[in-house]
């Protein structure tokens, strides 16, 4: 029993064969090791700590296949399966390192957030490091992608021939292939300059084709832009470089606000500009830096009053207009009733049909 056991052992296939297990043994130890070392070192809150737990996953795959790469390399085995055997496992290694880079750089990302919040008032410096690290990200991640995708494909012969050919004739090809990709180069290098520059950012209040709306999403070819009312926009990266637009909050998030009214010539106006200022004060979403009341238009009607009012974002200052606009309305009713402008019309009196007028019965006396 012994000798068929060790002449067992002696095979050198079934030799192989536990070098693999000992290999992916010994990588899977390994990224339990390291997984508990980090735990033990590293803070539940940390930037790391962050990166850390989006590469978990592929370095689980990863290790045991690096282990199971460096046995396959030093072993002597002549068999005519191991050459398929061999490129399958590079073919799994190259997309192994492919997600492990992009899951890397989704964590800096994920890091970058959690630190650069803007739900907060004054959000303006996480907005633009945000815009700029979603952006590039979304940049390294493609590019990763066709990084691994070419490593793949350069594993099969038949690939690196068609290289050779299109490279051979690339005149023509070359500029078919150029003006079809020409959109999307486009967009790519709207994204670089977007990310560098940065004429719009996360969460910036815009108006695009007439729109109003904010920047909710921005990803390596388009903008999703959420409409007041719930929609969504989808605009190409391109149209923002190409193309102007309205920026509300490109410098700062406050923002000046009107309210036209229109009244009679009889309205006292230090009353109504009373009225405002109270309006104002009782309001939270006044930031008390404007609260004007001017009359900006007048014709042989009426005389129209504009208020300038301002608030930290565009959101509250839509609110604070509001009630600015119903408060005013509601004080000259209340209080000048008359100052309402009216459009007054002739009125005619109703005649009877009778061609003589009735006169009264006499009375019986």
């Amino acid at each position: 029993m012994l000798d068929r056991l060790h002449s067992l052992i002696a095979v050198p296939e079934v030799q192989f064969a536990a070098l693999v297990v000992a290999a992916l043994i010994a990588g899977i130890a390994a990224h339990s090791v390291l997984r508990l070392v980090v735990r033990r070192t590293m803070s539940d809150t940390g930037a790391p700590r962050t990166i850390l737990k989006r590469v978990d996953a592929p370095a689980r795959l990863l290790l045991p296949l690096l282990a199971l790469s460096i046995v396959i390399q030093h072993a002597q085995l002549d068999a005519a399966w191991l050459a398929g055997f061999v490129h399958i496992l590079s073919l799994v290694v190259i997309a192994a390192f492919t997600w492990f880079a992009i899951s890397a750089v989704a964590g800096v990302q994920a890091a970058i957030a959690s630190r650069n919040l803007i739900d907060v008032e004054d959000n303006l410096h996480a907005r633009r490091i945000l815009t700029q690290t979603r952006v590039l990200s979304r940049i390294a991640m493609a590019l990763i992608f066709m990084i691994g995708a070419a490593a793949i494909l350069m594993t099969f012969p038949g690939a690196r021939e068609i290289g050779a050919s299109l490279l051979a004739s690339a005149g023509l090809v070359g500029l078919v292939a150029g003006f079809a990709a020409r959109p999307v180069l486009g967009n790519l290098l709207a994204g670089v300059q977007i990310a560098l520059t940065q004429p719009i950012r996360l969460d910036d209040v815009v108006i695009v084709e007439n729109e109003w709306g904010r920047i909710e999403e921005i990803t390596g070819s388009y903008v999703v832009v959420r409409l007041w009312d719930e929609r969504r926009l989808v605009v190409p990266l391109e149209y923002f470089i190409s193309k102007p637009f309205q920026n509300w909050t490109r410098t700062t998030s406050r923002i000046i606000g009107s309210v036209f009214v229109w009244v009679d010539y009889a309205l006292p106006l230090e009353p109504l500009r009373a009225e405002l200022l109270r309006l104002c004060e009782g309001a939270k979403e006044w930031d008390r830096r404007v609260c004007v009341l001017q009359v900006t238009d007048a014709n042989e009607r009426a005389m129209q009053l504009r208020a300038l009012v301002s608030s930290t974002g565009s959101a509250q200052n839509w609110d604070l207009r509001c009630i600015v606009r119903e408060g005013l309305i509601a004080f000259v009713a209340r209080e000048y009733p008359d100052a309402l402008p009216i459009m007054r019309q002739l009125r005619v009196e109703a005649t009877s049909t009778d061609p003589e007028p009735r006169m009264p019965a006499p009375s019986a006396s």
